[in-house]
């Protein structure tokens, strides 16, 4: 669970020394417990993974001068490994983040991001989404409506989708535009 919600997170790609995740069970409610065999268990990680990724974008939500949460969708790819570093480094794009605050449609800052991050990919094949609007095709840009997808990115939740073309994985990640503010709050802070 927590490979698909906390460590799919970042609001500037830093960590902190006490960033950790528990998830404790006492008995004292005096429940059976749940066995990896039984059939409860896979209705315990749903509804665990709902509250993690509930709170992993809450974490998001509450950046440093974040107005916007941004999800961050890669699918098609040939590994959830690779799926997972995509989507990280796209998320982790200080151009990205800033295009995003900007409301700059800029499909190409979303696929330098995508051909770094280490993983396979054939930019012949990409598709890129802002929202609904489609901005890259085959890793080329298509004509798009401007307007349109600016309004996609000037909501306080945004969507872009990478579709890779190359195989079933598929992984979220989840960050916040890169505003005045944060520099602003994070220049003035005195440890």
């Amino acid at each position: 669970v927590v490979e698909d919600t906390f460590n799919m997170i970042t609001v500037d790609g830093d960590t902190s020394t006490n960033d950790s995740v528990f998830v404790l069970a006492s008995g004292r409610a005096g429940n059976v417990e749940i066995s990896h065999e039984g059939p409860d268990f896979s209705a315990f990680v749903a509804g665990l993974n709902q509250v993690a990724a509930d709170l992993a974008r809450m974490i998001v939500r509450d950046g440093e001068g974040a107005t916007k949460l941004v999800e961050i969708r890669v699918k098609g790819a040939s590994s959830i490994q690779d799926a997972r570093k995509i989507a990280r480094t796209i998320a982790s794009s200080n151009l990205v983040k800033t295009a995003i605050f900007g409301n700059d449609a800029n499909w190409g800052r979303v696929m330098a991001a995508a051909g770094r991050a280490g993983a396979p990919l054939d930019p012949d094949k990409v598709d890129i989404y802002l929202g609904q609007v489609k901005v890259a095709e085959a890793g080329r840009g298509v004509p798009f409506p401007e307007d349109e997808a600016r309004g996609q990115l000037d909501r306080k939740e945004v969507t872009i989708t990478v579709d890779l073309h190359m195989g079933d994985a598929i992984a979220c990640a989840w960050t916040c535009d890169l505003t005045y503010d944060y520099v602003r709050i994070n220049a003035s802070y005195r440890s």
